[in-house]
This record gives structure tokens, C-alpha cells and sequence, in this order.
């Protein structure tokens, strides 16, 4: 099993922990990654709402080079993942956009012969639940983990089609697999509040304040979530929103990769777990870990 791994922005800058995590539960799994070493910013929908046709040029840039090496891109990014489904969705169906898009690029040329895959897909897909669960040597038990989606690795589902979105259970079965107790609440397809954290940081905070009381209220220990722009805006700006709704939240926030990895036993200092804001050391002393 081998995929051109693309770890994206935030891995690499605000969240090395997840980069860390990653690379260390697919080793771990067998599961081989050629990392695109080359590769650009996907985007983020921020750079399409300015200039659509930068964001293709990004992504087929990005697509190219994975072409060019025979293997599907995974990415560890649930808003790359949406970005990046979307941007190959295009490229590949709209009649003339392909020729004109690698008409922008000065190297690399995409020809439409690669898929995008998020590490949650192929864990579930394509290695495979109880594939995994007989890697599992420290079993989550007595854990409760709100699964926390996001909005991009979910819609547009006409795109990405691998979970519903509204009711998906992929994370859910993955966290079952894992041992722990998954915790069903309204918020986890809900967005985290991320794209407008700088324009409108007042309703932003109100997001988080509100995704990680629903999940609290519900038992949760820990939330987790595939997508790092979530993580960074729940993990990062949670003592700040608890203080908005008057209540202190106390919410440990895991990248999946480190979820992941605590149950097939990868230690915690291996997994980044103290460059997390919100000390998630009260799930570790559940887990004896």
C-alpha cells in the first residue's frame, strides 16, 4: 500500500504534531509514502475566493507530480481533502479547463489519472477496520471520543461521496475499532468556526464554545478530528471561547494519527501530545499511558 503523501500546510507549521504523528502510524501500519516534497498550498478556499483559477493551478501542480510518480496523493488534511476533491473533480470534467489550467503551470503537467484520499478513507477503505483492530495493542476502553468532522471532508458529498453528511459513521467505526466509546452529538458535522476566526472572531469563539459544550454535555473525554484547521481553532482559541461562554471547557483535542497511534501502542512523548494547548494528560492517565 503506497500513496504520495501530502501533509499539507498546517503539519508542517502550526501542527508539526500531526506531520509527526502521521509518519509514525504508517510505518507502524506498512503503509508506504512517498511525500511530495514539492507540493504548494492547496489552497484552503481562501485563495479561490479571490482567484479561482490559482487554486486549479495549485492543485494540478500538486496532482502533476503525484502523476508523475503513479500514485494517489493522501492527504491528512480534511480541508485539503475538500479543496483539493473539488479542484480534481474539475480538472477532470469540465470541458477546455484542463488544457487552460496547465497552461498557467512553468513545470508539470496534469493529465487527470490521480485520486485524493484522506488517511480517515484509507484506514477505513482501504487497510481496513479489522485489519486495524488486529494492530490494536492498547485498546482506548473507558475512553468516550466525540468525533469531530469538520466541514470539508464531508461536502460537497457530490464530490467526495464517502461518508454522509449528515449522518457519517466513518469516524465513529474507527474510533470503535480503537477500543474507545464513540459519542454522538449535533455538532460534529458542524463547521469549527475556523474560516472566520479573523474576520468575526466573537461568532468564531461562540462555534467552539458551543461544538465543545455539545460534546461535553454528552460525556466526552476528548474530541478528534481529522482535520488540522479544526484542531488549531478548538485546541488553540478554546480558553479563549470558554471564557466568552463563562465556563471552562477543558477539552483535549487529538489529531486522528495520534488516536490512532495510542492504540496500535506508539508512545504519547512519540505522538506530540505536549505541543497541544489543552493538556490532554487526563486521557493519558486513563489509558495508563
Amino acid at each position: 500500500m503506497r500513496f504520495a503523501y501530502y501533509p499539507g500546510c498546517a503539519s508542517k507549521g502550526a501542527c508539526p504534531e500531526l506531520n509527526q504523528s502521521t509518519r509514525l502510524v504508517t510505518e507502524k501500519l506498512g503503509i508506504e509514502i512517498v511525500e511530495l516534497v514539492k507540493s504548494s498550498c492547496c489552497g484552503a478556499g481562501v485563495i479561490g475566493e479571490a482567484d479561482p483559477d490559482l487554486q486549479l493551478a495549485l492543485n494540478a501542480r500538486t496532482f502533476s507530480q503525484a502523476e508523475e510518480i503513479g500514485l494517489d496523493i493522501m492527504t491528512i488534511c480534511g480541508t485539503g481533502q475538500g479543496i483539493m476533491s473539488t479542484s480534481n473533480e474539475r480538472l477532470k470534467e469540465e470541458e477546455g479547463l484542463l488544457p487552460r489550467i496547465n497552461g498557467m503551470l512553468k513545470e508539470g503537467q496534469y493529465n487527470g489519472r490521480i485520486d485524493v484520499k484522506h488517511l480517515l478513507w484509507i484506514l477505513v477503505k482501504d487497510f481496513g477496520l479489522e485489519r486495524l483492530k488486529e494492530r490494536v495493542v492498547r485498546p482506548l476502553s473507558g475512553i468516550r471520543v466525540a468525533p469531530f468532522y469538520g466541514c470539508y471532508i464531508l461536502r460537497p458529498s457530490s464530490v467526495l461521496g464517502f461518508d454522509d453528511p449528515e449522518k457519517p459513521n466513518s469516524l465513529e467505526s474507527l474510533i470503535s475499532i480503537l477500543g474507545a466509546e464513540p459519542i454522538d452529538y449535533i455538532g460534529k458535522t458542524k463547521c469549527c468556526g475556523f474560516p472566520i476566526i479573523l474576520e468575526k472572531e466573537d461568532i468564531a469563539l461562540g462555534m467552539v464554545s458551543a461544538n465543545i459544550l455539545e460534546a461535553k454535555d454528552a460525556g466526552a473525554d476528548c474530541m478528534v478530528t481529522p482535520c488540522p484547521l479544526c484542531h488549531m481553532n478548538l485546541d488553540i482559541y478554546q480558553e479563549k471561547a470558554g471564557a466568552r461562554a463563562g465556563k471552562r471547557l477543558s477539552m483535549p483535542i487529538i489529531h486522528l494519527p495520534q488516536l490512532v497511534g495510542l492504540a496500535i501502542g506508539i508512545e504519547p512523548r512519540e505522538l506530540g501530545f505536549s505541543r497541544h494547548l489543552v493538556s490532554p494528560a487526563s486521557l493519558l492517565d486513563k489509558l495508563g499511558a
